[in-house]
């Protein structure tokens, strides 16, 4: 059985048997990688604490032939990112971006520009950074890393540039971009988006990490253009993400009023 090292985030974990563990990683060198953690529940594990969501290691772990689940032989903590998993709202907006890769990556498929946005993220939901903006910016480089660019220059139908002046736009999942209103199909895969929404997601896509971080943005054009990723995001998994349900009932428990993602 080959031995593989490379550091990784614990992006999905769940009992298994009465003392191991079923962990999901995303590694800088092998993408997500699936494995058991032998003994992991016991109360005096070797593995410790070194499992908890979100948390950064050093892992080492053995490629099994009879199976796609390797073997976990030991996971060293870089990061423990504990303060994202203690404050309610960084952890489901971590939750959320960690979902999202996770379903939408392939089992050892080494993505390191993937990694490191996962990085990124998780250290931006340590700072005060409000963490739906964290989340956001994810989502707009992921889609991207993941090769599922929308298109926004111009309407993939007409080729007319956008924004469409005084006519609204529709971002098209199935199409693959924005398609004007005479063009646009009466109930397609997809969502309306406004000129100033389309400008916005544009101008983000040119900025660097720090910079969308700190960029000024009108609340609701926040919440439109957040809404648009949201809805993308779902429709490459094929339903709505758990977190996004469990946040917004998080949310209405709370009575608190907020937008995507």
């Amino acid at each position: 059985m080959p031995l593989r090292k490379t550091q990784a985030v614990v992006i999905g974990r769940m009992a298994l048997g009465e003392s191991d563990r079923l962990v999901t990683f995303y590694a800088r060198d092998c993408g997500k990688v699936r494995g058991v953690a032998k003994g992991a529940r016991r109360p005096r594990s070797r593995f410790g604490s070194g499992l908890e969501l979100f948390t950064q290691g050093q892992l080492l772990f053995f490629e099994t032939e009879r199976s796609d689940l390797a073997r976990v032989d030991s996971f060293d903590i870089l990061h423990s990112f504990q303060s994202v998993r203690e404050n309610l709202e960084r952890l489901m907006y971590g939750s959320w971006a960690v979902e999202c890769l996770g379903r939408l990556s392939a089992d050892r498929d080494p993505n390191p520009a993937l990694y490191g946005l996962l990085l990124r993220t998780l250290k931006a939901l340590e700072t005060p950074c409000r963490p739906p903006r964290a989340a956001f910016c994810f989502a707009l480089r992921a889609v991207d890393l993941l090769g599922h660019r929308l298109r926004l220059d111009r309407c993939l139908k007409c080729g007319t540039p956008s924004p469409f002046g005084s006519k609204s736009g529709r971002l098209d999942f199935t199409a693959g971009g924005l398609v004007c209103e005479p063009c646009a199909t009466y109930g397609s895969d997809g969502v309306d988006l406004s000129g100033l929404a389309v400008g916005g997601l544009r101008r983000l896509r040119t900025l660097s990490w720090d910079e969308a971080l700190r960029a000024v943005l009108p609340p609701a054009l926040e919440v439109e253009m957040a809404g648009v990723l949201e809805a993308q995001m779902a429709r490459l998994i094929g339903q709505v993400p758990r977190t996004t349900r469990f946040r917004t009932q998080a949310r209405r428990a709370l009575g608190v009023n907020g937008g995507s993602p």
